[in-house]
């Protein structure tokens, strides 16, 4: 089903203890503002994704409110329970911990770690197999859509990615590579006609659709305007607890 998700990659970034300073401040700062958004924080989901050493503190120190549909994601997932994987982590850890969101295939994880449709496929499996929702990562690169070849490329994608997933226990999220981190976000209209492409490719059209992408508080009105986008999946900009705070609390 389509909900409106906000989720904070925070990469290789925060201790233990700036990550539990973070979610303090975060909430004092989303409470505050709340009354000033369109969509009202009952009918958001907000999910953080700090590094594997704070997933435990941050789910522990999660405040209890049954208004609130905050949770911790993890940044990645390996498709075996248990294995000579070193440097990986196994679904039945993050189960363990409570975790239902787990970030799958971002660009990052393909260009420096190797990461290729075949093994994305296998994460997202894995995944829903242990009940947790994966966001998959989709998107092209600058070379790419100066070819052409964003739409066929994202189709390519997704056709690999998804084989054998279920389609009902997904969010995918759009981010241009060109966009990540360089400040040139997508202009939110194509956005939002990347997002339809999406959702056409996919057997059902309630799939949760994200753009990522240098998301900032002063473009994420813009963003979450457009009718086919449903949140957005932010990286450097989720790591101020104040202005990731008014992005999920989008005008």
């Amino acid at each position: 089903m389509r909900t409106t998700t906000i989720a904070g990659n925070w990469k290789m970034y925060k201790t233990q203890a700036e990550s539990k300073h973070y979610l303090a401040e975060f909430y004092t700062h989303l409470t505050l503002t709340a009354d000033h958004a369109r969509v009202p924080l009952t009918e958001k989901t907000i999910v953080l994704c700090p590094p594997f050493t704070a997933l435990g503190v941050l789910q522990a120190a999660l405040p209890q409110s049954h208004h609130l549909r905050l949770y911790v994601g993890a940044q990645n997932v390996h498709w075996s329970e248990v294995g000579a994987f070193t440097g990986e982590i196994a679904p039945p850890m993050l189960v363990e911990l409570g975790i239902r969101h787990v970030i799958v295939g971002h660009s990052e994880r393909r260009h420096y770690f190797g990461e290729t449709e075949a093994t994305v496929n296998q994460r997202l499996r894995a995944a829903q197999s242990h009940g947790m929702t994966p966001i998959l990562c989709v998107g092209e690169t600058k070379a790419q859509r100066d070819a052409g070849q964003t739409e066929s490329w994202i189709l390519s994608q997704l056709t690999q990615d998804l084989d054998g997933v279920d389609a009902q226990q997904l969010i995918v999220a759009y981010e241009p590579i060109w966009a990540i981190g360089t400040g040139d976000t997508c202009e939110p209209t194509e956005a939002n006609r990347i997002a339809q492409l999406i959702r056409q490719h996919l057997p059902t059209p309630d799939v949760t659709i994200q753009y990522g992408g240098s998301v900032k508080p002063d473009n994420i009105d813009a963003i979450m305007a457009q009718p086919e986008v449903d949140g957005v999946l932010v990286g450097g900009a989720s790591l101020d607890p104040v202005g990731f705070a008014r992005i999920v609390n989008y005008a």
